[in-house]
């Protein structure tokens, strides 16, 4: 009884307050039902010694002490739920977060994805095949990009189409190589490395890959098109134009807005960027609530009617430079989802695990992948 109430007492301190409630409900009850068994344990020996008692019989406990109790525990109960709401308590879709936290892995396993690399191709070769063998139409740009520096790197932009008849379209974005450099990583020596890229890459990827099985399961009510950008963190984001011939970042965002059908826009877009982060708080981005601020509610509607509000949070966080802005430029509305506080902040830290090599897949969460992956496919399915 002492060990669970020492529990009880430690738990306060990191539960939030209705949960806090509730254990102190459950620690009132527990220690009422330690009452009544220390009453009847007195009311056995005295049984067992001769003597009897008028008021409170072993197999008749008290009746008040009896209602107590009881109300103790619906108390307890009614306070966990409500603790326990806007909270991840399983799938909402036909999503499967543990098979996208195991493609995580594989992208990862398969090293770095920077443009040229031997982890870039095997990463495009397998996106592409898992594409094709879910039968989806799957198509590709690839080009040859000559950096401001005068360095030319191949480029590779892929597109599976859903439902391609369908002339209603959504634009899905998100990006699948990793940085070259990791500049924040608090050990001086690894700033020259390229990052693992476990939220910053695979999980998009991962998050995309998994709503084109879904969407198998339960056909979408729109044409969709899952659009795996190349070139997102190749450099100097300070120095990004998307009038510039030879950007050296968002090249295959600003590449693709830039050779769009005109005539066949999608309705909106969203751009899933950095969405595996295991502790999961996505604001809304300034530069989409700026252009378009009907798709912000759109998505964060859909995340409330799921019971997500607690990860996707009611309020205009800051604004991105990302695969998204090309897009405004030209008057298509895609917004960016992206979770831009990865990991805690201090001195060694300044952005989190951000372009850092702690960028690994223990940082990352199946349950986080799980509720972006519920409101994506959502979003598509219940138009």
């Amino acid at each position: 009884m002492a060990r669970a109430a020492l529990a009880a007492l430690a738990a306060l301190a990191v539960l939030p307050a209705l949960a806090a409630l509730a254990a102190l409900a459950a620690l009132a009850a527990l220690a009422a039902l330690a009452a009544l068994a220390v009453a009847r344990r007195s009311v056995a020996i005295s049984a067992r010694r001769g003597i009897t008692s008028p008021v409170f019989t072993p197999s008749h406990p008290a009746p008040a002490t009896h209602v107590v109790v009881m109300k103790m525990f619906s108390l307890c109960l009614l306070l966990l739920a409500a603790s326990s709401c806007g909270r991840f308590s399983g799938p909402r879709t036909a999503f499967d977060g543990q098979a996208a936290y195991a493609m995580v892995k594989t992208q990862v396993d398969f090293g770095p994805r920077v443009p040229g690399s031997p982890g870039w191709q095997k990463t495009g070769d397998w996106i592409v095949a898992q594409l094709r063998q879910m039968g989806d139409s799957v198509t590709e740009q690839r080009w040859n990009h000559v950096t401001p520096a005068g360095d030319t790197i191949p480029m590779r932009n892929i597109i599976a189409h859903i439902a391609p008849a369908n002339p209603q379209r959504v634009l899905y974005i998100t990006h699948w190589d990793t940085r070259p450099t990791a500049e924040n990583d608090p050990v001086v020596g690894n700033r020259t490395r390229p990052i693992p890229g476990a939220n910053d890459g695979a999980s998009g990827v991962a998050m995309l890959l998994q709503v084109a099985a879904a969407l198998k399961k339960t056909p979408p009510t729109v044409g969709v098109d899952l659009l795996f950008v190349d070139g997102e963190d190749y450099g100097d984001f300070t120095t990004w134009s998307d009038t510039a011939r030879n950007p050296n970042v968002l090249i295959g965002s600003t590449y693709y807005a830039a050779h769009m059908d005109t005539t066949r826009k999608p309705l909106y877009g969203v751009l899933w960027d950095m969405i595996g982060d295991r502790s999961l708080d996505i604001y809304q981005e300034g530069n989409s609530v700026a252009v378009a601020p009907e798709v912000v509610s759109r998505v964060w509607d859909v995340a409330k009617s799921l019971g997500y509000s607690k990860y996707f949070i009611n309020r205009v966080g800051q604004a991105e430079i990302d695969d998204h802005v090309p897009f405004l430029n030209r008057g298509v509305h895609v917004i960016d989802v992206i979770d831009y506080n990865y990991g805690p902040r201090d001195a060694l830290h300044p952005d989190g695990w951000h372009h850092t090599l702690e960028d690994t897949p223990d940082k990352v969460s199946a349950a986080s992948l799980q509720v972006v992956g519920d409101v994506a496919v959502t979003l598509v399915t219940q138009q």
